[in-house]
C-alpha cells in the first residue's frame, strides 16, 4: 500500500532530486485553520494514501505538534505517524525528501517510515551562526558566548551526528563524512564564503542552495545564520541502506518494521525475560 509523506509547511518541501520523487503533502497553517477542515484533509490523505508520515522538525510550533497529536486521535487510526528526528530544520526537509525518494519504491509503510531513523546518521548538519548567545542545541563554552558578543564574529557549528563548533578563521575546520554526499545550503541574515570552502573540504560531489526554512532561526537560536546540510542523494544507495537491514513484525500492529521502535504505533519490541533455572531436584541418599 502506498505511503505520503507530509511536511507541516511549503518551505519544508524541497524541491524534487530526481524524477522518481514523490511529491509531499504539505499540511499549511495547522494551527490557525478550523479543526474540522484539518481533520478532513488529513482523513483525504490516509483515504487516498493509505498511510501518512509527518515529518517535523523539533523547532516545529508546539501549537502545530499539538494540532496533529490531536487529529491522529480523532482519526482513532495507527496509519499516521509523526516524525520528529533531533536534526535541524534544513537536515529534517532533506530527510523527509529522501523518504519521498524511497515512496516510490516497493517498501512497506511500516519500513519506509522506520527508514528515517536510519538515514538520519548519514545526515551531517550544522551552520555559520553571527552569534550563539541563544544557542542551546549544541554544548557553547564560556569563551564561545563571550566572543559572540564581538562585532564581526562568525562560527561554524555541527549539531548531527556529534557536536562540534568552532570560530570561523583561517584554518578552522570541522569533521565531515567520510562517505561521498551533496550539500545543501539556506541562507539567512549572513554573509559568508566559508561554507563553499567547507563543501570542498568534506568534498562534496557539488553544492546546491534552498530558502531557509523559516523554522531555522529559533532552532539556532539567531536569524544570522547560513545552515548547511550534507546528504546522500543516490535513490540506489538510500535504497541499498535500508533493505540491508533486517525487518522484523511489530508485536502490536503487525506491520514490518526496521530498528526497535514502530513509528506508527510507537511500540518497542517485549523485552526478554531468560526463563527462571530450575531447581535441582532434592534426592534422598540410598
Amino acid at each position: 500500500m502506498p505511503t505520503v509523506i507530509a511536511v507541516t509547511s511549503a518551505d519544508m518541501a524541497l524541491p524534487a532530486q530526481d524524477e522518481r520523487t514523490m511529491p509531499a503533502a504539505v499540511l499549511r497553517d495547522l494551527d490557525r485553520r478550523p479543526l474540522e477542515q484539518t481533520l478532513t484533509e488529513l482523513h483525504a490523505l490516509t483515504e487516498q494514501y493509505g498511510y501518512v508520515v509527518v515529518v517535523c522538525s523539533q523547532a516545529t510550533p508546539e501549537p502545530v505538534v499539538r494540532r496533529l497529536y490531536t487529529l491522529r486521535a480523532l482519526l482513532e487510526s495507527d496509519r499516521v505517524a509523526l516524525f520528529r528526528p533531533e536534526l535541524p530544520p534544513l537536515g529534517v526537509a532533506v530527510l523527509a525528501r529522501q523518504l519521498r525518494q524511497l515512496a516510490s519504491c516497493d517498501l512497506s509503510p511500516g519500513v519506509l517510515a522506520s527508514a528515517g531513523r536510519l538515514l538520519t546518521h548519514y545526515v551531517h548538519a550544522g551552520a555559520v551562526l553571527g552569534s550563539v548567545a541563544r544557542l542551546d542545541r549544541v554544548p557553547v563554552g564560556l569563551r564561545s558566548h563571550a566572543k559572540s558578543w564581538v562585532p564581526g564574529s562568525q562560527f561554524a557549528v555541527v549539531a548531527h551526528p556529534e557536536p562540534q563548533l568552532v570560530k570561523v578563521a583561517p584554518g578552522a575546520t570541522l569533521k565531515g563524512p567520510e562517505f561521498g554526499t551533496w550539500m545543501l545550503v539556506a541562507k539567512g541574515q549572513l554573509q559568508s564564503d566559508w561554507v563553499a570552502g567547507l563543501a570542498e573540504e568534506w568534498t562534496a560531489h557539488g553544492l546546491r542552495e534552498a530558502p531557509l526554512p523559516a523554522e531555522s532561526a529559533q532552532w539556532w537560536g539567531t536569524g544570522r545564520v547560513i545552515e548547511f546540510c550534507s546528504y546522500l542523494a543516490d535513490l540506489s544507495v538510500l535504497y541499498q541502506l535500508v533493505t540491508s537491514v533486517r525487518q522484523t513484525a511489530c508485536h502490536w500492529c503487525g506491520l514490518d518494521v526496521i530498528g526497535d521502535r514502530c513509528v506508527f504505533c510507537s511500540a518497542t519490541p517485549p523485552g526478554y525475560e531468560p526463563p527462571a533455572p530450575r531447581a535441582l531436584e532434592q534426592r534422598t541418599p540410598a
